[in-house]
């Protein structure tokens, strides 16, 4: 038996996507004027992250309706550790790169292949 059941599928689902919206509401319109010094390429960087929280939300909630997947005990599981790792490894670089890059600038592909894995 799965420890993630598909509501808890669901609710992982609408909080990603709940908190992509909000961060990349947050990159559009208050992070170049709150961080100057951010490069075209983090502001951009930024908006990936809030993106991919987004999509993979919208995945979680299509799987925990799944009769399959909604039981399943690795996709859910890694999208959002996967999702998780991507997503707010970037938040941190595009913030802090100096002090947290040589502890999340890993955390960025590991999460992005945790995701990749959940691929038939």
């Amino acid at each position: 038996m799965s420890f993630v059941t598909a509501t808890g599928l669901w609710k992982a689902g609408a909080s990603f996507t709940a908190l992509g919206i909000t961060t990349s509401a947050f990159g559009a319109h208050y992070l170049k004027a709150k961080f100057p010094q951010l490069t075209p390429q983090s502001v951009q960087s930024w908006q990936t992250a809030g993106s991919y929280l987004i999509y993979n939300g919208i995945a979680l909630l299509a799987i925990s309706q799944h009769p399959r997947f909604g039981r399943h005990k690795y996709a859910g599981p890694l999208i959002m550790l996967g999702t998780t790792m991507f997503s707010f490894s970037i938040f941190g670089l595009v913030l802090a790169r100096e002090r947290v890059g040589p502890v999340f600038g890993p955390m960025t592909p590991i999460g992005g292949m945790l995701m990749i894995s959940t691929s038939p």
